[in-house]
């Protein structure tokens, strides 16, 4: 659209030096004209510069009638007119076209900073989800690692036991003689070891079960961790090139710049020379 109205200025203004040209031809003409009748007006018998012509009668060449001379005048009045006219329509026409441009962007401005806006909202309340999400998996991590060492002890301990337990019944199977009997205490000490078997066999799963968590729970931290990162990356381009689109904006007149604006005088006040 504006292209088009700048190929229409353009030939507008062609026709206008045209008829510029033409008018001032005519201008220079009558002023010529007007000065010869002014000389021949103050012409007398007096003047040295007055002579006997040899066909004063005859008629030039060029010559018109009157009416052809006043035809011709408005001829050209009118095609001044009909120019200005025509000008004055276009230079509305661009104003209409400036307004709708202008009215174009802004609303894409408008459109485009909402966006803008919106997304950054939208990344800073993923980002948080991310920073309470990777907070909570850390105390959880925290806690599963308490736990481990809790397991770890208990399982240390048991495993104590267990050695114990079969290392008492193992050397007692050396006892000499008829003393190598099966009492209660080999009754016990077996019963000990079995069921010790049992408890760190249970807790071995547990530690495994409890490892296998926490290293799935670190390594969903990781990936949070750089999610989150990702998320910080783009709420800081985002915010950037919206601060940016700030130098897009029209700039806005206050106080004494917008009262010389609207009164239409900037052009009479002194410039300052910084």
């Amino acid at each position: 659209m504006l292209i088009d109205r700048c190929q229409s200025t353009w030939e507008k203004i062609n026709k206008l030096e045209v008829v510029k040209f033409k008018l001032q031809l005519d201008l220079n003409d009558k002023n010529e004209a007007l000065q010869i009748d002014k000389d021949m007006l103050n012409l007398d018998k007096e003047c040295a510069n007055i002579t006997y012509k040899t066909d004063p009668l005859k008629t030039p060449k060029r010559m018109i009638t009157y009416e052809q001379w006043q035809e011709k005048c408005e001829a050209t009045k009118r095609m001044a007119e009909d120019e200005l006219r025509d000008t004055l329509k276009l230079r509305e026409s661009l104003f209409v076209a400036r307004e709708r441009a202008r009215n174009t962007l802004r609303a894409q401005t408008d459109v485009t900073n909402y966006m803008m806006r919106k997304r950054i909202y939208d990344t800073q309340r993923a980002r948080n989800e991310l920073e309470w999400q990777k907070m909570k998996m850390e105390e959880n991590m925290d806690k599963l690692a308490a736990e481990l060492k809790t397991m770890g002890e208990q399982f240390a301990d048991k495993v104590n036991a267990l050695k114990v337990a079969q290392t008492r019944l193992e050397v007692r199977g050396y006892r000499p003689g008829i003393e190598l009997v099966s009492d209660e205490a080999d009754l016990g000490l077996k019963e000990e070891v079995s069921n010790l078997k049992e408890t760190v066999r249970q807790l071995q799963d547990k530690l495994d079960c409890a490892k296998a968590t926490y290293n799935a729970l670190e390594a969903a931290s990781i990936k949070i961790a750089l999610d989150l990162n990702d998320k910080e990356h783009s709420l800081e381009t985002d915010t950037q090139a919206l601060e940016m689109r700030a130098a897009l904006e029209p700039k806005r007149l206050q106080g004494t710049e917008k009262n010389l604006v609207l009164a239409r005088v900037t052009d009479e006040m002194p410039k300052t020379e910084m």
